[in-house]
């Protein structure tokens, strides 16, 4: 009878696959055996695995070039990293070494560059890209930037207000930017982005300030969806209009020469996950060079700024399971160390899945479990995978504990719980290692944090 958890896996998925194998019973990830990272480290732990990092940033780049070439597209390709996504020093160098450019989205993000810089890591040439609703001090630091001499330097302008206040301020020329308030999907509570200058106003806008101002330059054009890049009749419908002001604003504006996509790339969450990156770049170059050769106008350089597609590959969050409770005839509870509101806040926030398999035990019968972490939260809790309405997991046993991980987590999820603050009921964060490969490809590790403690977080409390 195939009743092991190893039979569920081999009889749903196509498995191994390229980051994930298992080797007498146990998971390796990139080939490193996960038990010898718990029994090192202990747990609960978080991981990140930086060459990912790069092999992401270099599929991107390899899968627009490559499009690119086949549509006989004449712009070019730049790649930003979305900072927001993790701003830790260990994510932006991994990503640095692979020629990029940066977006941010806040004051304190210029200020994180400015520290790169010192260290040798960024220079003046490379392409910032200024996103968001920008307050007094995140205008006055990209003032402070381009007066600096920084002239790839691009403010995209959230609001019409943003130009007259960077006016005030700056005094050397600026390369401008201008987000299009997209229409969201029909399923979200509102119909237009709040983010952005709607469809209407742009040319206006252009002919009326810009142009008039002879400290600015348009040179991109900003387009992004919250569903991200997807093969539906809205996203093609939106990357129209948004080619379709593009072309309007060029006949008006020859300095325009950049298109920026944004990001959207999904990550990985199912090991049954099959979205087809390779079409999308391709279709999407396509599309742009047949909308914009129809309007005589040359196709433009094309931006994007991926965050959760560079860095959430990357990361793991591992648990152990402390003890099951038997609620009810049909409900176990397997209990992790930790809670998931403070080291995965996106499992409860917006209901993300990640893919979830044990560390060991992959030879054991398994039964259908629910997560709960120990927080007394009744939201404190994870209960199905991305492909099922279920979670099924190892029969846990005496003699040996049982661990498991939550694998693509490497986005987001330190910047919404808060790191290094204080987490619900005072639990706390856990550790959190890096691992690299040295130059003989072996894998080191390395520890970032210790687990947080009660004097540090008593300290922020005030006692």
């Amino acid at each position: 009878m195939k009743d092991k958890y190893i039979d569920l896996i081999n009889q749903t998925f196509e498995f191994p696959q390229d980051e994930f194998m298992v080797d007498d019973g146990e998971l390796h990830f990139h080939d490193i055996n996960m038990m010898d990272i718990i029994n090192q480290y202990g747990t609960p732990l978080k991981i990140t695995y930086l060459p990912k990092i790069s092999s992401q940033i270099q599929r991107a780049k390899r899968m627009f070039n490559v499009a690119m070439a086949k549509a006989d597209y004449k712009g070019s390709y730049n790649y930003c990293y979305c900072t927001k996504s993790s701003h830790f020093e260990f994510v932006l160098k991994e990503a640095l070494k692979n020629e990029i450019h940066l977006e941010t989205s806040s004051a304190f993000d210029l200020n994180l560059i400015e520290a790169l810089e010192a260290e040798g890591l960024v220079s003046k040439c490379q392409y910032i890209v200024c996103n968001g609703f920008k307050k007094p001090a995140y205008i006055e630091n990209i003032a402070n930037f381009v007066n600096g001499g920084w002239n790839n330097v691009i403010p995209v302008l959230d609001n019409m207000n943003e130009l007259e206040s960077l006016d005030r301020l700056v005094n050397n020329q600026v390369h401008l930017g201008i987000r299009i308030a997209s229409e969201e999907d029909p399923k979200f509570d509102f119909y237009t982005s709040r983010l952005g200058i709607r469809y209407s106003d742009i040319v206006p806008f252009y002919e009326n300030k810009i142009s008039r101002n002879s400290k600015f330059k348009l040179k991109m054009l900003h387009f992004f969806i919250n569903t991200g890049m997807r093969d539906t009749a809205y996203y093609w419908n939106e990357l129209a209009k948004c080619v379709g002001v593009y072309c309007d604003l060029k006949a008006i504006c020859p300095e325009l020469d950049s298109l920026n996509i944004g990001g959207g790339f999904p990550i990985k969450n199912s090991l049954a996950s099959d979205f087809e990156y390779e079409y999308m770049a391709e279709e999407i170059i396509s599309q742009i060079k047949i909308m914009c050769n129809a309007r005589g106008v040359a196709e433009p350089d094309i931006f994007t700024e991926f965050g959760s597609f560079t860095v959430g590959e990357s990361g793991a969050t591992i648990f152990q399971i402390l003890d099951m409770k038997q609620q009810n005839d049909r409900e176990r509870w397997y209990m992790i160390d930790s809670s998931f509101m403070v080291t995965l806040p996106d499992t409860w926030g917006i209901k993300q899945k990640f893919i979830l398999l044990p560390i060991n035990k992959w030879n054991e019968r398994y039964q259908r479990v629910f997560l709960g972490g120990l927080t007394c939260d009744s939201e404190d809790y994870y209960n199905a995978d991305a492909h099922a309405n279920a979670i099924y997991l190892p029969v846990l046993d005496k003699d040996e504990p049982l661990y498991i991980g939550f694998f693509h987590t490497g986005a987001y999820q330190e910047s919404i719980s808060g790191y290094g603050g204080i987490q619900h009921c005072l639990q706390p964060a856990p550790k959190h290692i890096i691992i690299d490969k040295d130059e003989n490809g072996d894998y080191t590790t390395k520890l970032f944090s210790k687990e947080q403690t009660y004097k540090s977080m008593l300290k922020i409390l005030g006692y």
